[in-house]
């Protein structure tokens, strides 16, 4: 296979943060190439050097044979390079064609935009996913899942030889991943080069010719993905061992009743939802994209309140009309979509650990007090492993799992009773993972009440004392935590539901 892209010892350095050393990597013609590492490892920086959103400090990097300096995302476009960013790039003003062809619109007469060709070719695009999209739907109306085909549908439009794809099947169920796998097939037998960039040790095997494994800014060493067993890569990543972090399941039937949700609906979206959580509980959430679980956590945490229907905390009925109600009662919500609803990007990250608990930072004056402040952001730097040079580093320097563990670290400086955990691990390496894992398992321990909702099943299984499933805004069913993934599977795509 001929080479399409070679990078030649790049190095790349942030405030505080040497992110790239000297690191090696090459992309064959009709090949896939994983590439792998903890967060913060440095895989999104090498890709963005790559694509032109960054500029190395050194190094070189060479595109059929022939060095370039890619001053612009434009400019790595014009080369053939096109990417898919794990943190999503659309504009919310704007409906799902317009992302896809912005700047590339077909025109009519007087160069007005022909928008009845600018709709049909973004559904061509679908059609060739196998994907149902509407074309004109506003892309803030869709979830994160749907968010990201439209992702995937915008750098596939570019027809690009060479195509990064940067956590494409996050918020993607098994009968998505399936298809964006075809897509990914199809792509190959045309000869393009395509780096994929996973935590998901069973994608990389069904999907990957090659791996390379980066620790630290550097690169470890590249590997044939079907030579190579998982335990070696996840070696070669994290240079220690992971232990399995499964949740023990105790019995909650006498535990107290920390939420109980009655009858709940919203329009169409969410419809006559029951159930309930208890102290030291782990109940986890599985459907297909479009069930109504990220819909129905908003609802409970009141970003998109409920119409109908009654939350009650700890046997209290509360009114819950916003997020600031959601607190007062003792709900903290991790949103699947960190830099949009959890994140402040333009603070650093001791205040992004203090968002929700301004008032117990504040000195008997109402002054923000720096040293507690400042102390607590560091406990839980420590505590859930930050990798930041400290705590005064913005928060949008930080790589996306590490992103995510301040997020968490947030609720758990507020203290919340009830934790809404949506997609916790989206976008976070084996290593974070099981971190976190053992962090929920913790948290239930010491009486916590969780809610998590996830789109792996293995996930949902791993950790989840009973589960619930949603189909189109019903909840057809609980589970024990013990169950089948056909059980859940069997639930997931049922019709009517069941109320549970």
């Amino acid at each position: 296979m001929s080479e399409l892209v070679r990078m030649e010892r790049i190095d790349k350095r942030f405030p505080g943060v040497h992110a790239l050393q000297a690191v090696n990597f090459d992309l064959r013609a009709g090949e896939v190439h994983a590439l792998m590492g903890e967060n913060g490892a440095g895989k999104s920086t090498l890709m963005k050097c790559l694509s032109g959103v960054y500029q190395p400090d050194g190094g070189r990097v060479i595109i059929d044979g022939e060095a370039h300096e890619l001053a612009n995302p434009k400019a790595a476009q014009d080369l053939g390079i096109g990417i898919i960013h794990q943190e999503l790039a659309l504009m919310p003003d704007l409906n799902v064609a317009q992302n896809i062809w912005i700047g590339r619109e077909p025109r009519k007469s007087f160069g007005r935009i022909d928008e009845a060709r600018l709709n049909a070719d973004a559904a061509e695009i679908f059609r060739g996913m196998n994907v149902k999209m509407d074309p004109r739907a506003p892309v803030s109306r869709v979830t994160i899942a749907r968010q990201q085909m439209v992702e995937i549908a915008k750098a596939l439009s570019f027809r690009s030889r060479v195509l990064i794809m940067d956590e494409p099947t996050a918020a993607l169920n098994d009968a998505e991943i399936a298809e964006l796998f075809a897509i990914i097939r199809k792509l190959k037998a045309e000869g393009v080069g395509i780096i994929y960039i996973s935590h998901k040790m069973d994608e990389i095997r069904r999907i990957s010719d090659r791996v390379t494994v980066m620790r630290d800014g550097a690169t470890v060493g590249t590997v044939a993905a079907a030579e190579t067993p998982i335990s070696e890569i996840i070696s070669m990543m994290v240079g220690r061992e992971i232990k399995d972090a499964t949740v023990s399941i105790p019995d909650h039937a006498g535990a107290e009743t920390a939420l109980e949700v009655r009858g709940l609906g919203r329009g169409s979206e969410l419809r006559d939802i029951s159930f309930s959580l208890r102290k030291g509980e782990i109940l986890g959430f599985a459907g297909l994209m479009g069930a109504g679980r990220t819909e129905l956590a908003r609802a409970i945490f009141g970003a998109e309140p409920p119409d109908r229907g009654e939350i009650l905390v700890h046997g209290r009925a509360c009114k819950i009309k916003t997020p600031a109600d959601a607190v007062r009662a003792g709900i903290g919500y991790l949103s699947e979509d960190r830099k949009r609803y959890g994140l402040a990007l333009g603070l650093d990250v001791r205040a992004n650990i203090a968002l929700a608990s301004m008032s117990g930072n504040c000195d008997r004056m109402g002054r923000i007090d720096e040293t507690k402040l400042g102390e607590h952001a560091r406990t839980y730097i420590k505590r859930l492993r930050i990798r930041t040079p400290h705590d005064r580093q913005q928060v949008r320097l930080l790589s996306g799992g590490n992103q995510q563990k301040v997020v968490i670290a947030k609720w758990l400086l507020r203290d919340c009773d009830i934790l809404i955990f949506d997609e916790p691990t989206r976008g976070i390496d084996v290593g974070a993972k099981a971190e976190i894992y053992r962090l929920m398992g913790d948290l239930a321990a010491r009486g916590k009440a969780i809610i998590m909702i996830s789109s792996e099943l293995p996930e949902v299984l791993r950790v989840s004392h009973r589960i619930a499933v949603m189909c189109e805004g019903r909840l057809t069913g609980i589970l024990p935590g013990g169950a089948s993934q056909e059980e859940i599977m069997s639930l997931a795509t049922e019709r009517e539901g069941l109320n549970a």
